[in-house]
């Protein structure tokens, strides 16, 4: 099984509210073994230009967790937060 990644690409318009969205989400990962890789803000772009300045990256062991994940009761139910909270792009990509 190949690992999936969850990249999420986001600006943040309530910064309060983005606190209280970043508190919960990561109890929502441990049920589908998600990882916090990487969370941060653009320091550089070497090429092009990047719409949203900040970026989170969720490791998985799989696609069929991603998807758990995301459709799941617990992180369904923090997505009203996030969206008053950032202005969010979620993909997925898989190696």
């Amino acid at each position: 099984m190949s690992p999936a990644f969850v990249v999420g690409q986001m600006t943040v318009k309530n910064p309060d509210k983005w606190a209280q969205y970043r508190g919960q989400v990561l109890a929502t990962l441990v049920p589908w073994h998600g990882e916090l890789v990487f969370r941060g803000s653009q320091a550089l772009a070497l090429s092009g230009e990047e719409v949203h300045p900040d970026m989170v990256v969720i490791r998985f062991p799989g696609l069929a967790e991603a998807q758990g994940w995301h459709n799941s009761a617990a992180y369904q139910a923090l997505i009203p937060l996030r969206q008053d909270a950032a202005d969010v792009v979620l993909t997925v990509y898989s190696t």
